[in-house]
């Protein structure tokens, strides 16, 4: 039953108010289902009591809006003896998306790059004041410090979905982005190439590095295993200018010539119309397609522009130096929804998931210091010192373009000088350097044995 853990309290121990019960007590085990159960009426006008404000013996609670790379790097480094966490998602777990696109040709596994929240910060499943909460977030009032929720029931038609809300001493907004359609319209030998024609639009890194594995996994693995259907199978990669724009000119020649010797017809163009089974250029092209991938990019999601908060170019949520949303007190913003104002004289950096870890483990540190100093109420940090501002400094750029080949660019800007290579030590590189960043030791492991067990027999294909 996928409603009930949206409230069901992950303590083992009980021994504050459940966020489920208004008055009576779970005390007695054998009264716990019909108790529990009361609050899941079939009356779908009902709304649950969430959880309240914060009393004065209890810690300040921060509840956080998301669980993807800022989120979770927040969630991990918060002093959990400071404050009672809580976070609000429709996913239990963060994708680590460096590595997504191996997933779809089953050169990693799903679980592999998917890691539980319980496991990345383990208060939510052991302290009583800490929770999580399968939900999408509808709203917030920021005046009365509450979070408005709506239950994720998993696209079933038969549970109504319920509303609730949570009250919060800080709020750190990290509800990420979503993909950006800059408002596009949505057996012969012929029929077969359509339909085995895979089209990836967005030549950015991800849709480079998805070209990349689904041509090295057509070279490899189709070829031998379906040689029937190999002469019809195809990739072709849209770009409207040029791919991997933010990379070094010499790695994006490289790249191009690396893609076009794999297979990979390369299209400049801009997508003016999507439909079923062809996509059209502005220029009037046709470009059929069998399966289409859309890989250009993020703008704010539907939450974000429903908040009525100072917004930064972009339509992202407007925040100062410090990563706060200046209008509302005890609200922050990172990652992909988030955008520094003009009024700060900085870039909005890009939608990249080193800028929103930078951002979840500066803003933990910050709000850390925050309660340590007596901030971490409501209302309560308003003439505090917040110390050094966030500034974030370019790692560099990797981009993995099949058959064991990747590129590294560790230049600060694309201005700047540095180095950048290309090739099988770039590959190794781009391995190595993703394998550590892997949140867990568990999944580390899961990946190492997935590339390796790749390696040597290839890949698995029996559930593609």
């Amino acid at each position: 039953m996928p409603w009930l853990r949206n409230f069901v309290q992950l303590s083992s121990t009980i021994t504050r108010k459940s966020p489920l019960r208004k008055t009576s007590a779970l005390s007695a085990p054998p009264q716990f289902p019909t108790q529990l159960l009361r609050h899941f009426s079939s009356d779908s006008s009902r709304s649950y009591a969430g959880l309240g404000p914060t009393k004065g013996d209890e810690k300040p609670r921060v509840v956080v809006l998301g669980s993807g790379w800022a989120g979770c790097r927040l969630i991990k480094d918060i002093d959990t003896k400071t404050y009672d966490v809580v976070c609000v998602s429709p996913r239990n777990h963060m994708v680590f998306t460096p590595l997504l696109a191996s997933t779809c040709v089953g050169t990693l596994e799903f679980r592999s790059v998917a890691e539980p929240i319980g496991r990345i910060q383990p208060a939510i499943s052991r302290e009583p004041g800490s929770y999580f909460f399968l939900a999408n977030s509808t709203g917030v009032d920021f005046q009365n410090h509450q979070v408005h929720c709506q239950t994720f029931t998993d696209g079933s038609e038969s549970l109504d979905p319920r509303n609730f809300s949570l009250s919060y001493d800080k709020l750190v907004i990290a509800s990420g982005a979503e993909a950006s359609t800059f408002g596009i319209k949505g057996v012969t030998d012929e029929e077969k190439r359509q339909l085995l024609h895979c089209v990836v639009v967005g030549g950015g890194p991800t849709g480079v590095e998805f070209s990349g594995e689904l041509s090295d996994f057509i070279m490899k693995d189709v070829h031998q295993r379906y040689a029937h259907v190999k002469d019809y199978i195809h990739v072709t990669l849209v770009e409207a200018s040029e791919i991997l724009s933010s990379f070094d000119d010499r790695l994006r020649k490289y790249a191009i010539k690396q893609l076009t010797k794999s297979g990979v017809r390369l299209v400049h163009g801009l997508v003016k119309d999507v439909q079923s089974q062809k996509i059209i250029l502005s220029d009037g092209t046709d470009i059929p397609y069998g399966l289409l991938v859309w890989s250009t990019g993020v703008g704010p999601s539907t939450f974000v522009k429903s908040l009525e908060v100072p917004k930064a170019p972009g339509g992202r949520i407007g925040i100062d130096d410090w990563l706060r949303v200046p209008s509302v007190p005890d609200v922050f913003a990172i990652g992909d929804c988030s955008g520094f104002l003009e009024s700060t004289g900085k870039p909005v950096l890009p939608a990249l998931a080193q800028v929103a870890e930078r951002q979840g483990k500066y803003l933990a540190t910050l709000l850390n210091n925050i309660g340590k100093s007596g901030g971490g109420r409501a209302n309560a940090a308003k003439e505090l010192d917040l110390g050094k501002s966030f500034v974030y400094r370019h790692l560099g750029s990797m981009a993995t373009i099949g058959r064991y080949k990747a590129l590294v660019d560790l230049r600060q800007s694309k201005e700047a000088k540095g180095i950048s290579m290309a090739g099988f030590p770039s590959w190794f590189v781009w391995r190595s350097a993703y394998l550590t960043r892997v949140i867990s030791w568990r999944n580390r492991f899961y990946v190492a044995v997935n590339w390796l067990t790749t390696f040597v027999f290839g890949r698995d294909i029996s559930r593609i």
